[in-house]
């Protein structure tokens, strides 16, 4: 079976050792141990497959804890079904986040396309930046948003 040092793993998945780490103390990985005192840390194959799917999860969005449930079922001796379900359930969740998300987004985007549209309006309207009678353009500006 093949091994895997941390510097191997950070160079295949384009990490830094450090991230490893990290995901080592959040649970995520536990290598084998060699060496004097133990300070060299060797990677198994399943090992790697974590790792691989710690990050697919991250890429998704889902939290280190959803991650670290949802690895720890896929080493599990039981069915599919329950990790599958388990899946199911952290995307649904995910994607009403992202889906707020964007709708939030949607909102902000055309709140700044209706100020750069006020913006441009205001600096073609020759008349009304030189008029002293109406409001400063940076005052209408203000009171239009």
């Amino acid at each position: 079976m093949p091994t895997y040092t941390i510097t191997e793993l950070a160079r295949e998945f384009d990490i830094t050792p450090r991230a490893i780490r990290f995901y080592e103390d959040q649970g995520l990985l536990n290598p084998k141990r060699e060496g004097a005192g133990g300070r060299t840390r060797v990677y198994s194959a399943s090992e790697r497959t974590r790792l691989k799917l710690t990050l697919r999860g991250k890429r998704l969005g889902l939290s280190l804890s959803e991650i670290k449930a949802l690895v720890d079922m896929y080493e599990s001796p039981k069915d599919t079904a329950p990790q599958l379900k388990r899946f199911l359930a952290v995307l649904a969740q995910h994607r009403e986040t992202l889906e707020r998300q964007r709708e939030d987004i949607d909102v902000t985007l055309a709140e700044i396309s209706a100020h750069e549209e006020e913006c441009r309006r205001l600096l073609s309207d020759e008349k009304s930046l030189k008029s002293p009678e109406k409001k400063p353009a940076a005052r209408r500006i203000k009171d239009a948003a």
